[in-house]
């Protein structure tokens, strides 16, 4: 009888992470529960931050929009890695000091303005530090703001979907 539940239960999940899960459109749903902190994704600041600015996808590659979103910080404050990965560059952007983190499936998180403490090439967990963040970041509301992107390939994505709790839908067989 046990034999029987485990294979019902890989199957079921066989199905949840097959091709045909994947390709179903989603449901308009309200706006899903962050995730627990022991998931793969944190925050990049202490705490859960105040969202200052949302994530707003352009509509076109060179379309205006905000590529990511701003969080509510103070000069200073620890900058965390959202999730295990490689840096891929700690330096300057147009004039701004900038941590990016490269993950799996093509991932890759960007922190701007920070001031490195790690380099290009060093592994990381969720939740080390990247650096601090500075003042300075356009449109903050207040002494500080940490814009947080993400993106696979080169597509921007909202960064608080790594946060969000996944749906499981089922759908029918065959």
């Amino acid at each position: 009888m046990l034999a029987r539940r485990v294979l019902v239960v890989a199957l079921v999940v066989g199905l949840l992470s097959g091709p045909a899960a994947r390709a179903a459109p989603p449901a308009a749903a309200p706006p899903e529960p962050l995730a627990p902190a022991t998931s793969r994704w944190g925050w990049p600041l202490a705490g859960s931050p105040t969202v200052s600015r949302a994530f707003d996808a352009p509509p076109t590659p060179y379309a205006a929009g905000h590529r990511g979103v701003d969080l509510l910080g103070a000069a200073g404050d620890p900058v965390l890695a959202a999730g295990a990965g490689v840096v891929s560059f700690a330096g300057m952007v147009a004039g701004r000091p900038v941590v990016s983190v490269a993950h799996a499936d093509g991932l890759r998180t960007t922190y701007e303005p920070v001031q490195p403490t790690v380099a290009a090439g060093q592994s990381v967990t969720r939740g080390s530090a990247l650096g601090t963040l500075a003042r300075g970041h356009a449109g903050c509301p207040v002494e500080a703001c940490l814009h947080w992107g993400l993106r696979r390939g080169e597509s921007y994505l909202d960064p608080l979907s790594l946060l969000r709790v996944p749906r499981v839908r089922l759908l029918p067989w065959g």
